[in-house]
């Protein structure tokens, strides 16, 4: 049991070192949910850290907003175009009254990749993407169960062709390195046992199938020890390993903590939490968002925003959902950026971290800050307009004022050796608010969170 007082993991209390400030709030919001508009974030500024965590693990619900993704997505579906689909999911993250849910399905997108480039199926990547949504938060044994029978896992990973007799490891393999027990965890004799104990799972008619006859029913080796085993018993092995634990707690702390501020006690410590736990996936998520290690200044502005994140958070903030933007061009910029989603690059998904700031791919972000002040994400094009969003919430009169805000709302703070060098080479251009903004989304401050 984790110990509140001695705890790595202790919860987080405001202190006269560590208040509650707008900084954090903002913190709190690009990490769990993207990001958030000024009102939110000072309504959780108002209400403390415990009922703005609150909110974002219940998250919300809005039939309007269901049926109107239902809609968008049934449209992908009969167009047959993968650039819709994306378009679809991005909906979601942008209009989602659950952004956790959204960032979670993101990041079991990336745990247990998959490609349609090879799946060539819509309606089962689909199926997939909202599987994941559906169980973000569950015990991991039910999520794994779900995904590694679904159709579009066993097409991405070759379970038809893995019969008795005639192995396809890539299952195993990725079974094991991937999705659970980690490298270092396994050997080569292992992968070699999972593959015998899935054989006879297949497809028939798009849906998960067991068919005893491809099963091998000899003695199989696994993890020392020797007897017959199906691909059920294999996952229960697999769930009960430590090294899964530890896999689960490295994912949730890359997801939500810098690179350099997590340390090998912090990890197992949370991996032992998980294990007593049953691998509760809420439980991890609940307690990384809540503890003094997430809020600390050292786990501020230390992890790099993904893509995605970066392309909806940035809506998400400047209130730039309605009229909604072009779903279709935001998935097409985080292409752009480096995440082409349902095209993971490989079955590792995407290396992520400073991967992301590639010199192509910051160019593309700095890109996409000029097409969103330019209007080019609206067809027909929009100009958003900035100064009407300042007005809206202050009573600021000057550029630097205008600009200081603007910070404050992406960043939860306004250094000026970040806003002074903006203002000067704003003055002079024709809409100054407008270049001011796109220059601040193209600052380092913003591609880190």
């Amino acid at each position: 049991m984790l110990n509140p007082q001695t705890s790595i993991w202790a919860p987080y209390r405001p202190s006269e070192s560590a208040p509650w400030n707008l900084k954090r709030v903002v913190h709190l919001h690009r990490r769990a949910a993207f990001a958030a508009p000024w009102d939110v974030l000072q309504r959780d500024l108002v209400d403390g850290p415990r009922a703005a965590v609150d909110r974002l693990l219940k998250g919300d619900e809005s039939p309007a907003f269901e049926s109107m993704a239902q809609t968008i997505g049934e449209a992908a579906m009969v167009s047959g175009s993968p650039g819709r689909l994306k378009a679809w999911w991005v909906y979601r993250m942008l209009m989602s009254p659950d952004p956790l849910g959204e960032r979670l399905t993101l990041m079991w997108h990336n745990h247990f990749a998959t490609s349609n480039r090879k799946v060539q199926d819509l309606v089962l990547m689909r199926e997939q993407n909202d599987l994941l949504r559906k169980q973000a938060r569950a015990p991991f044994g039910e999520l794994l169960t779900a995904v590694v029978k679904h159709p579009a896992m066993l097409a991405w990973l070759d379970a038809d062709s893995n019969r008795k007799g005639h192995p396809n490891e890539n299952l195993a393999r990725e079974l094991l390195e991937l999705f659970t027990l980690g490298v270092g965890n396994y050997s080569e004799t292992d992968v070699k046992g999972a593959a015998r104990a899935l054989t006879g799972w297949t497809i028939v008619g798009g849906r998960f199938a067991y068919r005893e006859a491809r099963h091998d029913i000899g003695e199989i080796d696994l993890f020392g020890t020797q007897g017959p085993l199906t691909g059920d018993g294999l996952l229960e092995q697999l769930l009960n390993h430590p090294g899964t634990s530890k896999r689960l707690a490295w994912r949730i702390c890359q997801t939500f903590l810098g690179e350099d501020v997590v340390t090998r006690a912090a990890l197992d410590e949370l991996a032992d939490g998980l294990a007593e736990r049953e691998l509760n996936i809420g439980w991890a998520v609940e307690t990384v968002l809540r503890s003094r290690l997430f809020f600390s200044i050292e786990n501020m502005r230390s992890r790099v925003l993904g893509p995605t994140e970066y392309v909806v958070g940035v809506l998400r903030a400047l209130e730039l959902r309605e009229p909604p933007p072009s779903t279709l061009v935001l998935a097409e910029w985080a292409s752009r950026m480096g995440q082409d989603l349902f095209y993971p690059p490989n079955v590792g998904g995407w290396n992520e971290g400073r991967a992301w700031l590639a010199t192509r791919t910051v160019v593309a972000r700095a890109n996409f800050a000029d097409a969103l002040v330019s209007g080019r994400l609206w067809r027909p094009a929009r100009e958003p307009e900035p100064d009407a969003l300042v007005h809206r919430h202050s009573q600021l009169d000057k550029l630097a004022e205008h600009v200081n805000w603007l910070a404050k709302l992406l960043w939860g703070e306004c250094p000026e050796e970040a806003t002074a060098p903006i203002v000067k080479a704003a003055r002079s251009a024709e809409a100054p608010l407008p270049k001011a903004l796109a220059l601040l989304l193209t600052r380092p401050e913003h591609s880190l969170a």
